[in-house]
């Protein structure tokens, strides 16, 4: 599932940690699938994990703002 970080910009913090959770869990099922050897495209867990550090980074750079915020 590719989703443009532009997209995930606007997100908010709920729908943020959604993301979060679908792609650790479609990780940890590429991860099994290599392990038993049906995945191809081993490729695809770099891409997942950067996609995971994106979705990550949104949302500490988003509690760091509603901190500054609140100061």
């Amino acid at each position: 599932m590719k989703i443009d970080l532009k997209e995930i910009k606007n997100k908010s913090k709920s729908e943020l940690l959604k993301i979060l959770t679908s792609a650790q869990e479609e990780l940890r099922e590429l991860k099994f699938k290599v392990s038993i050897g049906s995945l191809k495209k081993v490729n695809e867990i770099r891409l997942k994990r950067k996609h995971i550090a994106r979705v990550l980074t949104l949302i500490n750079t988003n509690e760091v703002k509603l901190n500054e915020n609140g100061k």
